[in-house]
């Protein structure tokens, strides 16, 4: 009876391998063709539904106003209450539409509502881009219960690597030094297996797409 363990098998065969290399030559590998099939929906329709697929809150808005139309339309049906935001145009857009808000840091503490805005949206994945050069840093997007982004239709890019690139080509040799990609609210099942939402982050995770298409 051999006493060779399956370990020990494991790791010959490593070692064998690791001695007859191969001679098979690689060439150049193609990074920039896409592994994934391209939809044919508008970025818009993508995105929503991959991120409301995660549980997110989208909600689609035609201009500024209806932007604000609609946000205070949430506050008041959800009696949201201790909303923080730094992003001066954003404040611009809730001092405009009187909807009271704190930008002091004493009041950080006692956030509810956290609205920033994104580097990008992806659509692919639904996910949201943000990084610390953004006027909310770190922060914000993190601590809140609820998380809002204000983002515009500008800045839908189909992959990850089209936002990495974008965040590149912006910053230059300034690149920040945090860049999140969030995927939804935050959730972990770490704890008997059992799903929890916003353990890590906010609880939930809105996003009011402008268009701003019929500008440019």
């Amino acid at each position: 009876m051999s006493d060779t363990t399956p370990r020990e098998k494991i790791l010959k065969k490593i070692r064998k391998a690791l001695i007859n290399k191969s001679t098979y030559e690689v060439g150049d590998v193609d990074l920039d063709s896409e592994i994934y099939t391209t939809s044919t929906e508008p970025m818009e329709v993508s995105f929503a539904q991959r991120f409301t697929a995660l549980n997110g809150k989208f909600v689609f808005c035609e201009n500024e106003a209806e932007f604000l139309q609609n946000l205070t339309h949430h506050i008041e049906e959800n009696k949201w209450e201790n909303i923080f935001c730094l992003e001066e145009p954003i404040k611009g857009l809730l001092k405009k539409a009187k909807i009271a808000f704190s930008d002091k840091d004493k009041d950080f503490i006692h956030t509810n509502i956290g609205i920033t805005f994104c580097e990008y949206l992806v659509a692919r994945t639904g996910s949201v881009f943000v990084t610390s050069r953004q006027a909310s840093g770190r922060r914000l997007p993190v601590y809140s219960n609820i998380h809002i982004v204000v983002a515009y239709t500008s800045q839908l890019v189909y992959n990850i690597k089209d936002a990495l690139k974008g965040i590149k080509e912006r910053y230059g040799d300034q690149i920040p030094s945090m860049i999140a990609n969030i995927t939804g609210p935050s959730r972990t099942a770490d704890i008997e297996k059992t799903l929890v939402q916003g353990a890590h982050g906010p609880k939930d995770i809105y996003v009011f797409l402008i268009d701003d298409h019929k500008a440019h």
